[in-house]
């Protein structure tokens, strides 16, 4: 009897997934990838250690990781969530470890573990690899599909389609020729430049706990920020990045950030304190004594904007440079002038419209089976993991499925 035959195109981490699902449960699974190596993302993410997945939170959560489609991953997540993911990889020998700010890495830091058993997985179940085999045209006759590339043409019972996320929507024809829709793809992730601001002259320097929002939007997120020769980086701008996508796109990369240097000041409450340190340290230097813990450099730079003379006293400020004092430490305000990648966090926000795939299953609601995983999709986490996450649960429904 002639095994079911099922194509998968994009060799990533949802790819291999869904590759080995699909195998494990007895079909003839065909891996497509265009270039000459596969899982290059799953490589070099997490600065090479791989960055699996997020281990802290409740499912409830989990799901705030994902600035879209959250509803659609909590249905998904039904199926496989982060849990299943730390049995998986550790049920096949690859320890994994949570640090802690909640990503899990292996034990090992090193991504090859990672990519190295979903590789020898898919061996064991069969799977055809086929490098630089880059599918041009994909239709569907007779309910199987018909696979182009440069110099070969195949054909299968079931498609899985795990291209990733694109930063144009060309790259998404063959999603197109299949009937579907596209949300335009823009960039997630990535870190805020401000070229005209002096804070560049501070790189390197960071705070554990600031908060960032954007004047005129209720955008808004707590977290390390880190100052850089170019702006401003560090998980909370990351995240706000991701969260503010589509309205920092709309502004073309041209706003107003509002940086308190930690989470929890409040006007009263940093008024009430420097007052009560102007009166029992009255003799003490305002620029060369930093308070709350942040950078001597970074403190020296807020009292400077704030007209406070290097040599000036405590006893000898007065309100209005207290005032001022007060706004450089509770609304730092920096002008943003466009964006620059994180490293190799590349990820889109955009992709196959949700409303189209059956989030129960990763099945097309418009093509008979036709399943998506992965990035194509219109779901983007935020950094720490969460982008692998979807990658898995998805690739694992998809590959479950298209094989039911």
């Amino acid at each position: 009897m002639r095994k079911l035959q099922v194509g998968i195109i994009g060799g990533g981490a949802s790819g291999f997934f869904a590759a080995i699902q699909a195998a494990k449960n007895g079909a003839e699974v065909f891996l497509f990838e265009k270039s000459n190596k596969v899982l290059s993302k799953v490589l070099i993410s997490g600065g090479g250690r791989c960055n699996v997945t997020n281990g802290t939170s409740s499912p409830s959560e989990f799901l705030k990781g994902y600035p879209r489609g959250n509803k659609f991953m909590k249905k998904v997540f039904k199926s496989f969530n982060p849990k299943d993911t730390l049995s998986w990889f550790e049920g096949r020998g690859v320890p994994l470890k949570m640090e802690q700010d909640g990503r899990v890495f292996p034990v090992s830091d090193k991504s090859t573990s990672i990519a190295n058993v979903l590789q020898k997985e898919a061996h064991s179940f069969g799977v055809k690899v086929l490098y630089q085999s880059g599918i041009q045209e994909v239709k569907q006759v007779d309910g199987k599909f018909f696979l182009k590339s440069a110099d070969n043409n195949w054909s299968v019972d079931r498609l899985i389609i795990c291209t990733g996320g694109k930063p144009k929507k060309e790259g998404y024809t063959l999603v197109e020729q299949l009937g579907h829709s596209i949300q335009p793809p823009i960039p997630s992730l990535f870190t805020f430049n401000s070229p005209s601001s002096q804070i560049i002259e501070l790189k390197g320097l960071s705070v554990p706990n600031g908060h960032i929002r954007f004047e005129g939007s209720q955008l808004q997120y707590s977290g390390p920020i880190l100052i850089t020769h170019w702006g401003i980086s560090g998980p909370a701008v990351l995240k706000l990045s991701a969260f503010g996508a589509k309205w920092l796109h709309e502004k073309e990369y041209e706003a107003v950030a509002l940086i308190k240097w930690q989470a929890d000041f409040t006007e009263e409450g940093l008024r009430t304190e420097l007052l009560a340190y102007k009166k029992e340290h009255p003799l003490k230097k305002i620029s060369r004594n930093p308070l709350y813990g942040l950078p001597a450099r970074l403190w020296e730079f807020l009292t400077d904007k704030a007209e406070i003379e290097h040599e000036l006293r405590w006893e000898a400020v007065n309100k209005k440079k207290i005032n001022k004092l007060i706004e450089k430490l509770f609304k730092f305000s920096l002008i943003v002038s466009g964006k620059t990648i994180f490293k190799e966090e590349f990820v889109t926000a955009g992709g196959v419209e949700l409303n189209e795939i059956d989030a129960n299953t990763m099945e097309s609601k418009l093509v008979k089976g036709l399943y998506f995983a992965g990035e194509v999709i219109d779901v983007d986490g935020i950094t720490g993991g969460y982008n692998f996450q979807a990658a898995w649960s998805t690739g694992f429904l998809a590959g479950n499925a298209s094989t039911n």
